[in-house]
């Protein structure tokens, strides 16, 4: 399905201080929002993903699905920055009539969620039944629940965290160092950076999965050799992948936009920003995930009013939130048709 366009012809503040005449967003809807307008599910997509969540998590989202466009109201937007329709570094900046390129202001977590309010009044979406989204959509999730507190009536932060850790940083400068050392990418030029992009990608690939992801799929067998090894073209393989259907700059500015993440900035504190969340909230985490470890998804219910956590396992390491929709799906159901959760302080399961 192709996204649809909203455009915001009012000015616009970015956290930044910097102010944008315009933005306008790509996003995707599946399904009707019915009569009494409590149907809707905000799906947020990760770093790389497009507006349509049926091409993603087809697992989650489709026709007898968790998330089945009969029942909901399903919306997904591109997050600001990417390359999938939405304001990007690719487009024309109004003052220069040129590429934005390298001078494209990176828009935060909060800054994302507050440009998707107008569009969910344009919408007509009062309340939003559900939303749900893993890593840097979690991200943005968190960010709407405490800005809205009264908004969602469901929330499931998957695989994310409150702030974006030193660890989870360092991931992404490295990412940005691989970028900045490709010679073309100062250039004013879509294909800048491309190659270096590459390997941001398969240095990304590495805090993505896990041990075992790599010791199932891509192990050798013969005993015998010494070069050529199958993980190596896998890593190689997957920045291939990547840069048919991205470009560095989208890359390095959502890097950008995911290590600004902090839900406490302006808001006393981390613990009390996610205290004002009043959303039936289930945070769930992948034990194998070693850039958003268990521990964050544990703080971010232990911080939260009535939360539950839960974990899965996952052979794939962070993108079994992907990966495992029957393993999420159930959870998800489990917890929505729950008549109470047994602690109302905070419920740590597994």
């Amino acid at each position: 399905m192709s996204p649809k366009t909203f455009t915001y012809n009012n000015s616009f503040t970015l956290e930044s201080g910097i102010i944008l005449s315009q933005y306008h967003l790509a996003y995707t809807t599946h399904g009707k929002l019915n009569e009494a307008k409590d149907n809707t599910v905000w799906i947020f997509h990760a770093l790389t993903a497009n507006s349509d969540p049926t091409e993603w998590w087809p697992g989650l989202v489709g026709e007898g699905k968790v998330f089945d466009p009969a029942k909901y109201f399903i919306v997904c937007v591109n997050m600001p920055g990417s390359c999938y329709g939405s304001i990007s570094p690719l487009d024309i900046n109004p003052h220069t009539h040129e590429r934005y390129y390298h001078d494209f202001p990176f828009f935060t977590p909060r800054d994302m969620i507050r440009a998707y309010q107008p569009l969910r009044n344009f919408l007509g979406i009062e309340k939003i039944h559900i939303g749900i989204g893993g890593s840097m959509g979690g991200q943005q999730l968190l960010e709407w629940a405490i800005e809205e507190p009264e908004l969602f009536e469901y929330i499931f932060p998957l695989a994310t965290n409150a702030q974006h850790s030193p660890w989870g940083i360092a991931f992404n400068a490295s990412q940005r160092l691989c970028i900045e050392a490709d010679a073309t990418w100062k250039e004013k030029d879509i294909h800048a950076g491309i190659e270096g992009m590459k390997v941001a990608r398969s240095v990304a690939l590495i805090s993505y999965r896990h041990y075992e992801t790599y010791l199932e799929s891509q192990h050798d067998e013969n005993n015998l050799q010494i070069e050529n090894f199958k993980s190596e073209s896998y890593q190689r393989y997957q920045g291939e992948k990547l840069a048919k259907r991205f470009n560095a700059f989208s890359y390095y500015k959502l890097s950008q936009s995911m290590d600004s993440h902090n839900v406490g900035r302006g808001r006393e504190s981390i613990e009390k920003a996610l205290q004002q969340i009043k959303a039936k909230t289930l945070s769930i985490g992948i034990e194998t995930d070693i850039l958003f470890p268990l521990v964050e998804q544990k703080f971010i219910a232990a911080n939260i009013q009535g939360a539950s956590y839960k974990y899965i396992y996952s052979n794939f390491g962070h993108d079994g939130f992907l990966l495992e929709y029957e393993a999420i799906g159930r959870l998800i159901t489990e917890f929505i048709h729950s008549k109470k959760i047994s602690n109302p302080k905070f419920a740590v399961t597994n």
